[in-house]
């Protein structure tokens, strides 16, 4: 009973109920923020994860623009069923050079951030232009505009903008920017390997007589999940990297 009264006190006295919550907070805060400083890093160091090639990153932004993320995650959580169904859960590094980063928190859809390499390039196509003509029970509207030609005079700028904000492109990609988007989208997939290994090419929507938006989506979808290896990942050593 005398807790229960204690307790009413603390409910009913506005200065004693605002000064337990301020002393909770600041509890809080430091048992989540002091550990933090004991470790080297919060992010796994992994081989492979790159930038994302001028194209992708340009798929990237029509993924954002079309709000692809209302239905979709990029996160696959360190459980068994979703390990099951999707594939390695996600790693930190995974997402260090995403602006804003796509995790999510809803799944009218299945989960993309294993997506890349699991369907073709026609299937991605045919799939965001009319859903069901793949998926029969799907209930995704159709992005048959996408078909449209991409506008990408100022994506040098975007990947300058980027790179204040911590992904590492060079001088001479960033010039380059359009030069390696359009080589992407066509037949010269050579140039733009050397600087971004298991990038996808060659007429990803299909239509080889222009670069559309559907090119940029597609080449975007098909990187996801795919630039760590995997069957050579050691997580034992890069949590003795953290």
């Amino acid at each position: 009973m005398s807790l229960i009264k204690h307790h009413e006190k603390v409910e009913t006295n506005v200065l004693v109920l605002t000064l337990g919550i301020f002393l909770t907070v600041i509890i809080g805060g430091i048992v989540e923020i002091v550990p933090l400083f004991s470790i080297e890093s919060t992010i796994e160091k992994v081989q492979g994860v790159r930038p994302y090639t001028p194209l992708e990153q340009a798929g990237r932004d029509i993924y954002i623009r079309e709000g692809c993320y209302n239905c979709h995650s990029q996160m696959v959580r360190p459980f068994r069923d979703e390990v099951e169904r999707y594939g390695h859960y996600s790693l930190a590094a995974e997402s260090k050079y995403d602006h804003p980063f796509q995790w999510g928190s809803k799944r009218t859809g299945p989960d993309l951030a294993r997506v890349g390499g699991k369907y073709s390039n026609e299937w991605h196509t045919r799939h965001l232009i009319n859903p069901r003509s793949v998926v029969p029970e799907s209930i995704m509207p159709g992005y048959p505009h996408l078909m449209r030609e991409l506008n990408y005079d100022d994506i040098g700028a975007r990947l300058a903008t980027l790179r204040v904000v911590g992904v590492p492109y060079t001088d001479e990609q960033i010039t380059n920017a359009k030069a390696l988007l359009e080589a992407q989208a066509t037949d010269g997939l050579d140039e733009v390997l050397e600087q971004f290994p298991k990038a996808r090419s060659g007429n990803l929507d299909g239509n080889p007589e222009k670069i559309t938006e559907m090119d940029a989506l597609v080449a975007y979808l098909q990187v996801l999940g795919t630039m760590v290896d995997f069957a050579e990942f050691d997580p034992a050593a890069a949590n003795a990297y953290r």
